[in-house]
């Protein structure tokens, strides 16, 4: 099997999609910016890069920018795609990739392109947030071999979600698995959940996201027995040549398949077309207590309340589940731009307005961290992320002579307890 690099296919995506949007950086944000922003009816809404930033500026194309101006709250699918081609860490495709996942796989760019299919959304929501913190992109391809990109997905083994946790592991991560509310099943608790344990496997192994993916199969204790046994080290391993069990050997094989796949797939004109359609963008909100059902929400806001509740089935029958504080749900943002300018509430239960922006309704912004991998040295760490050595090593009370380890989690930021990352590891 040639290998294929990504030249061909970003060429022609990027003429077909023509200059960037402002959404393309957007979750990017300038140093210093406000964590917190408080809306007209009162509620503080967060600036979270990962879930309002690409919101925000997906919600308009600029002047000049050459291509017609999207619906309010949607992105192309050619942005989504294009964010996904650049994160990849493997930027080729392997060569012995699996012929027979590639069979099994075939299907999958039509299901990206599928009118009416909530695939392409939710991969761009999850796409978004391993790109905020720096994770590989290939990630984002374990809910499709988990579930097929569907919240609701249960196993008759136990598992469920699209992360396909089961209740044990999930609860180890901290999504809420209790009696009339299942985290499982929201895309943003159980997604929240997949990305910390992934970028501590990511660290811990040294950035290879194969040896990850198989911890994240197996359990990372076995796969560091096996790097033991094969006398190999973390930042120098064969991944294939590991004593793993063939599930999870299989595993690996999968997404690079399925990788491979979706890279190809942009070889070819008409999917690409395909792609370039208007995708609603998604974003996670806090639901205030005056919120009953999915229902309401719909009907106040001329949202659609069917896609609310495939995209939250969490909420059985689209009750909003509330077991000790307010859930979270996922929403389009086509809301995100109208709260700002409508009235406040007029009293606590009126919730027309205060739910106007929804998507909107996010947790304060988390600190920016990097999780050190193998290999990697304070002045490789800060050119990654675009500071000065020595801002880094002060924002984390470090100095030349420190020796930084692997898992060890650093602060990007310049606020904060200065040397208090410096001590800890990834959880």
């Amino acid at each position: 099997m040639r290998a294929r690099t990504l030249a061909g296919g970003l060429a022609l995506l990027c003429a077909l999609a023509g200059p960037a949007r402002a959404g393309d950086d957007a979750a990017l944000q300038p140093e210093g910016a406000p964590a917190i922003a408080r809306t007209p009816a009162g509620i503080e809404v967060s600036t979270d890069p990962a879930d309002t930033a690409v919101a925000q500026a997906a919600t308009s194309t600029p002047p000049g920018a050459g291509l017609l101006a999207l619906p309010s709250g949607t992105r192309s699918g050619l942005d989504i795609y294009r964010r996904f081609r650049e994160g990849l860490s493997d930027q080729a495709c392997a060569a012995d990739a699996s012929d027979r996942w590639r069979r099994h796989f075939a299907h999958a760019p039509g299901q990206f392109v599928a009118p009416g299919s909530d695939v392409l959304p939710l991969f761009g929501y999850v796409v978004d947030r391993l790109r905020e913190v720096h994770l590989p992109t290939e990630y984002a391809l374990i809910p499709f071999v988990e579930s097929g990109y569907r919240p609701g997905a249960r196993s008759p083994q136990g598992p469920a979600g699209l992360w396909q946790f089961i209740a044990l592991t999930a609860r180890n991560h901290k999504v809420p698995v209790r009696a009339g509310y299942d985290g499982r099943l929201s895309p943003v608790d159980s997604t929240e959940a997949a990305v910390r344990y992934l970028r501590t496997l990511h660290g811990m192994f040294a950035g290879d996201w194969r040896l990850a993916v198989m911890a994240y199969n197996a359990g990372e204790y076995r796969v560091l027995g096996a790097l033991r046994k094969a006398g190999q080290r973390p930042a120098a391993a064969d991944p294939g040549a590991l004593p793993m069990p063939q599930i999870t050997q299989a595993y690996v094989r999968k997404l690079q398949a399925l990788s491979c796949i979706l890279a190809e797939a942009g070889d070819g004109q008409d999917w690409l077309q395909a792609l370039d359609r208007p995708v609603p963008v998604l974003t996670a909100a806090t639901v205030p207590a005056q919120v009953a059902s999915l229902d309401a929400l719909a009907r106040e806001h001329g949202a659609d309340p069917v896609l609310l509740r495939r995209l939250n089935p969490v909420h059985g029958h689209g009750r909003i589940a509330r077991t000790g504080g307010n859930p979270r749900v996922l929403l389009p943002a086509t809301q995100a731009t109208a709260m700002a300018s409508r009235p406040a509430p007029a009293s606590d239960t009126d919730i027309s307005d205060a739910m106007a922006d929804a998507s909107a309704l996010l947790e304060p912004a988390p600190a920016r961290t990097h999780v050190v991998a193998r290999g990697e040295s304070p002045w490789s760490i800060a050119r990654r992320h675009g500071l000065r050595v020595a801002d880094l090593l002060a924002r984390n009370g470090l100095d030349a002579r420190s020796v930084l380890r692997p898992g060890m989690v650093l602060s990007l930021d310049p606020t904060g307890a200065a040397g208090a990352a410096a001590a800890v590891m990834a959880e």
